[in-house]
């Protein structure tokens, strides 16, 4: 028999209705409100045994999202920090809810979009000096709260994942690739990016971002919340201090989403030339520390060679709104929310980190502001290179700042709406059209459109045409200055370059975090323009989002 209890019928609001559903009864365990109506039917499971009584918030379970459900379209809301159930969506017919709790240990504060496993990833835990063991589940193995972010590898021999118990090392030699979860959120919107021309920059702009973890959409609620633009210049009914929920969730609807540790690597390769490949080849992807990064690729044979490699997993290569989502992530209380230290390695090795910040850009090549080297003089390798990571230490994302050029699936359409896909001289490898009109059609086929960002067409400098949330039309305002006879763009966040990739349609194709020797220019919030073809130094990252 089900543990009924009853609630006070709430307004409708947009036929909503929300039941708060359970009390405080002593720390470690809660019982239900009583009152006259009979619309709620209430089943509580402990490790799938029924029970009348919630386990408390400090007894070692956890609400398992996955398996709780309501009846009739209700749904579960778990509010982790009142430790109590939200019920939302009721209508007129009895509700029956099942409340499950398991042993399997996940975070309060992300409030059910903890990392999602499915095969071949293995969670695992990543101690100081970079030794690997397979993370006990229901053992704390992340904690965004601490700024240790949730890891996962995919082993080089799949089938061996089993010889791997919890707490044991898996040696590096046996793993192929590293990834970190970026939970869903929602944030705190500061600058709508409406900036039509250049100015002067206004470094009083970067700011702790505000983050809140949720499977939820947000909406015109009139409550601060605002419908997410997803379209090139769109702001929606978005105002500034506005809450809205990542741009990256949306378009590939997940619960969050698990990102390349570090830029793709080219398996085997024993020197940078050796990475230098334009091909389509899933089996050559390689997500390791001190790797050399796989560039000289064309953006077609990055997106294919990603897309093929785990297609179980939904891997793709990286969206320009996808990196949006983990610099600010990285620039909340959740991640370290500091300019993030250049990989000035100059052969592109990944997981590097410079021995001090530059002070100067391009323009002063290899001088004493703008150090890189490849024998270790000017930089640390992993893992003793915590400051190149998004949290600061071990678990964070690296090679976001310098190291290679990321292209990222971010293009430009022209004035006619098509997307540019290159020039007669430079060409991504995609089918479409090129920058003069020409159609291309012995090229790739485009993806569907859940994997990539298209961005209108202008003809001038005009930082309007962002989207929010893709870290570029918000870190405004924007400069350009001279130094040395050269023309630099600059953004309002740590002076990382803001090249308007929307001057000419003729480098239709977004990169970003700049390369390992462009000094100043470098960091997680620089993007520039370029064509899409196979050039040295411009590689690429994965993303995996498991349903």
């Amino acid at each position: 028999m089900f543990y009924k209890k009853s609630l006070f019928l709430l307004p409708i609001i947009f036929f909503t209705f929300i039941f708060v559903i359970l009390l405080f009864r002593s720390e470690n365990s809660f019982e239900l409100l009583s009152n006259e109506s009979e619309n709620i039917e209430l089943a509580i499971y402990i490790n799938d045994e029924e029970t009348n009584i919630i386990p408390g918030k400090d007894s070692g379970y956890y609400y398992d999202r996955e398996k709780s459900s309501c009846t009739n379209g209700a749904y579960i809301n778990w509010d982790s920090i009142s430790w109590s159930p939200v019920v939302q969506n009721m209508n007129e017919y009895k509700t029956r809810c099942e409340l499950h709790f398991t042993t399997t240990y996940t975070e309060g504060i992300l409030n059910g979009t903890d990392p999602v496993l499915e095969d071949p990833l293995i969670p695992v835990t990543i101690e100081a000096d970079g030794t690997v063991k397979r993370a006990d589940l229901e053992s704390e193995w992340y904690s965004y709260e601490k700024k240790n972010w949730a890891n996962a590898v995919i082993l080089t021999d799949e089938s061996t994942n089993s010889n791997y118990e919890p707490g044991d090392t898996i040696p590096e030699e046996a793993i192929e690739s590293y990834f970190v979860w970026i939970p869903k959120y929602r944030y705190q919107l500061w600058d709508l990016g409406q900036y039509n021309s250049l100015t002067s920059i206004d470094e009083s702009k970067v700011h702790e971002i505000p983050i809140i973890f949720g499977d939820y959409n947000t909406s015109d609620d009139n409550e601060g919340e605002c419908t997410t633009p997803m379209e090139s210049g769109s702001s929606g009914n978005c105002t500034v201090g506005d809450y809205m929920t990542h741009p990256a969730f949306i378009s590939i609807p997940s619960t969050g989403f698990w990102v390349g540790k570090y830029n793709a690597g080219y398996l085997g390769a024993t020197k940078a030339t050796d990475a230098q490949k334009n091909v389509n080849d899933s089996s050559k992807v390689v997500i390791k520390p001190n790797v050399y990064s796989w560039t000289n690729i064309q953006v077609a044979n990055a997106f294919y060679t990603s897309y093929n490699y785990q297609r179980n997993l939904d891997s793709h290569m990286m969206k320009n709104t996808e990196w949006g989502a983990v610099a600010y992530l990285q620039h909340s209380i959740y991640g370290s929310a500091a300019s993030v230290r250049i990989n000035n390695n100059s052969s592109y090795l990944t997981g590097y980190a410079a021995n001090s910040e530059p002070t100067c850009g391009l323009t002063n090549t290899n001088e004493t502001c703008n150090k890189y080297c490849d024998d270790g003089s000017c930089n640390t390798a992993y893992p003793n290179s915590m400051l190149a990571s998004t949290t600061g230490n071990i678990s964070g994302i690296y090679d976001m700042s310098g190291g290679a050029n990321d292209y990222v699936m971010g293009v430009e359409k022209n004035n006619n709406g098509q997307i540019i896909v290159g020039t007669n001289q430079y060409t991504s490898g995609f089918n479409g059209v090129l920058s003069n009109g020409t159609v291309v059609s012995n090229g790739q086929s485009f993806p569907e459109l859940k994997y990539y960002d298209t961005y209108n067409y202008a003809s001038v400098e005009d930082y309007r045409n962002r989207i929010l949330g893709d870290a570029m039309g918000e870190l405004g305002p924007f400069q350009k200055i001279t130094y040395k006879n050269m023309l630099r763009y600059i953004n309002s966040w740590y002076l990382d370059s803001g090249s308007d990739f929307n001057i000419s349609g003729v480098r239709p194709w977004i990169v970003r975090g700049a390369t390992s020797v462009h000094g100043s220019e470098c960091g997680i919030f620089s993007f520039g323009p370029h064509y899409g073809n196979a050039t040295v130094g411009y590689g690429f990252r994965l993303i995996l989002t498991p349903a």
